[in-house]
């Protein structure tokens, strides 16, 4: 996906204040998105301002350049407007705080977007910053921080990484020594890192540029799991290529409310190979990597979180269980955090859904940012578990009654993952059909 959508701005309802800093990539990111505004509003104006130096080869990337304090100005009804101070010496200078409070205040007044590059890198993959760097101002909503990681696998120095000697103070890795994918993971979650002159409530995301080659591509993506604690969301591809992956935190919940009225018993507590199937479902979602893990609880709640509790997981009891499953996806959704971006919905009496299925929709999610997503079983037949995308949060919350989300298929874009294995439409609603399951599994375990 390219790197608007990969920021998710196709999905704001009013610009935010971006800035842009590190290094590899910050100015093209910044004037990619820049330009995709553009052209999905050709009725206004894109601002971009700089706190720190550009190169004056890089002003014609903007439609009109406005050197703040020399010229008079007015400003355009439409294209990308890049403000900067006057040039000297083949860069501009930054913009100076009063003339940038003045652009924010306009792009308030007018509702356009304005993107701030907030620091400088010389051209290098990566960059540490200096005492006074890098200059992002307080009123940012969204601060994105560029690597490159056309550097691992180099040497540590002033060739491939601006402030060779602060990165180097900050990882403990010694001038001359090669750049690790560790290193920059080290880099990327220090306070005085990447993460520096964040303000408090700004989303923070890191875009890893130059995934260029499978190698990197996976470096990056162990990288991009490692740093999700530090920041809302990763970006993971290649800028140039215009391929993007977003990696977000994907939540679990497990819908284990119900009364199996039809069954005769709760199901979630019926024991599959030693384990009650809502530990065993639990413990698919945790090893799948999902994060967080919601269970949600109704009838006979105390029972089924007695099995659940020595787990890494949140426990949410919906009180409103006999109103229907809807409540209970409720309840789950409300238990999760702002910045989770995807939720993978699974059934309590589905404990064979195999790890595989699960990060294979996280993964595809991940390249595509599918609104909706499921398996299809043999190219015919739609199964669980399902994705929803934060997108479709509201439309879930608005379901009432004994109805799921394929309620709200109607509204959204469907999706589906190509499925060899139908034990995903196996579902456990008779006695008959919980004696097959355990039939199923004793031919697997002598497989």
């Amino acid at each position: 996906m390219n790197i608007f959508r990969a920021l998710r701005l196709d999905q704001t309802p009013s610009p935010p204040v971006l800035c842009f800093t590190g290094s590899g990539g910050k100015t093209t990111a910044m004037f990619k998105v820049a330009r995709s505004w553009a052209e999905r509003n050709k009725q206004n104006a894109v601002f971009v301002a700089a706190t720190t130096h550009l190169a004056t080869w890089q002003t014609p990337l903007a439609d009109r350049h406005i050197t703040v304090g020399a010229d008079e100005i007015r400003i355009p009804d439409e294209g990308v407007v890049l403000f900067t101070g006057e040039t000297e010496g083949g860069r501009t200078k930054p913009v100076d705080e009063n003339s940038l409070q003045w652009i924010r205040a306009v792009s308030r007044q007018k509702n356009i977007p304005l993107l701030i590059e907030a620091d400088g890198s010389r051209q290098k993959p990566l960059k540490a910053p200096a005492e006074h760097e890098p200059p992002i101002p307080a009123f940012a909503e969204i601060v994105v921080h560029v690597s490159g990681l056309s550097a691992l696998g180099k040497p540590l120095n002033e060739e491939n990484i601006h402030r060779a000697k602060i990165f180097s103070a900050l990882t403990g890795l010694a001038i001359g020594e090669t750049i690790a994918p560790q290193t920059l993971l080290k880099y990327l979650t220090h306070p005085q890192g990447a993460l520096k002159n964040i303000p408090q409530n700004a989303k923070r995301i890191a875009l890893l540029n130059q995934a260029e080659t499978p190698e990197l591509l996976s470096e990056g993506g162990s990288i991009a799991r490692n740093i999700l604690n530090e920041f809302d969301s990763v970006i993971l591809g290649s800028l140039q290529q215009d391929n993007n992956h977003l990696v977000e935190r994907t939540a679990g919940i497990v819908l284990a409310a119900g009364t199996s009225s039809r069954y005769g018993q709760p199901k979630q507590l019926l024991d599959w190979n030693g384990k009650p199937f809502v530990r065993r479902v639990a413990e698919t979602a945790l090893r799948s990597g999902l994060e967080p893990v919601v269970v949600v609880s109704g009838f006979r709640h105390a029972d089924v979180e007695s099995h659940l509790r020595d787990l890494p997981i949140k426990l949410t009891h919906n009180p409103a269980y006999a109103q229907g499953q809807a409540t209970s996806i409720q309840a789950g959704l409300s238990a999760l955090p702002q910045n989770v971006g995807s939720a993978v919905f699974l059934l309590a009496d589905q404990p064979q859904v195999p790890v595989e299925v699960i990060r294979a929709l996280v993964e595809s999610h991940w390249s595509e940012r599918q609104t909706i997503l499921a398996p299809l079983v043999l190219q015919e037949k739609r199964a669980n578990p399902v994705l929803f995308d934060r997108a479709a949060f509201p439309d879930l919350k608005q379901l009432e009654g004994d109805v799921g989300g394929r309620a709200i298929f109607d509204k959204h874009r469907v999706s589906y993952l190509p499925w060899h294995d139908d034990t995903l439409l196996f579902d456990v609603d008779e006695p008959e059909d919980y004696e097959k399951l355990k039939r199923m599994e004793w031919t697997g375990n002598k497989g």
